[in-house]
């Protein structure tokens, strides 16, 4: 199969430890069939597209086409447990800068720092939302620009700017 080609998956709820790090589970067979290894980066899509690393799923997924992703990447595809979604192998870059807003008012001092410990190695990608836990209160935030457009790694020189401004997605009324 070639990287470009696109698999149907089902999506079912990602183990418990797995929420909040950025990644997705698929069977061994199935990451053989997309020519994936571990910490490859997929493109999933659904309603929207997002992007997110790939592992190796677990025993009882084997034969199964099952995507296991938490519900901040299943939000930021627009699909559901249960749902079909199709998926892809991909390249990213490196993120050279990503601006982030948040989606509520509010001024987070020292925010750039902590935000790129959380993103450090996780693909992103313009619109995309993050979901983390500032003093017990959980807030979210979007992905507002990525340099260079497309899907990019954050590293450790990766600009981050966070902007005190609300996002609001394009064409939103």
């Amino acid at each position: 199969m070639a990287n470009t080609d696109y698999i149907e998956v089902t999506i079912k709820e990602a183990a418990h430890e797995d929420a909040g790090r950025g990644i997705a589970r698929l069977s061994i067979d199935t990451m053989k069939a997309l020519d994936l290894v571990s910490g490859d980066v997929i493109e999933i899509e659904g309603r929207q597209k997002a992007a997110t690393l790939i592992w190796p799923g677990f025993p009882q997924d084997t034969g199964k086409a099952v995507l296991r992703i938490d519900g901040s990447t299943r939000s930021n595809v627009g699909a559901g447990i249960d749902d079909k979604v199709r998926i892809k192998k991909t390249e990213a870059g490196y993120a050279k800068k990503v601006t982030i807003q948040p989606t509520q008012p509010i001024r987070l001092v020292g925010g750039e720092q902590y935000l790129g410990r959380i993103l450090r190695g996780r693909p992103v990608t313009e619109g995309q939302h993050i979901r983390v836990s500032i003093l017990g209160n959980p807030l979210t935030f979007a992905i507002a620009r990525v340099v260079p457009k497309g899907i990019a790694i954050v590293t450790d020189s990766t600009e981050i700017e966070l902007k005190e401004t609300p996002y609001e997605r394009e064409g939103a009324a």
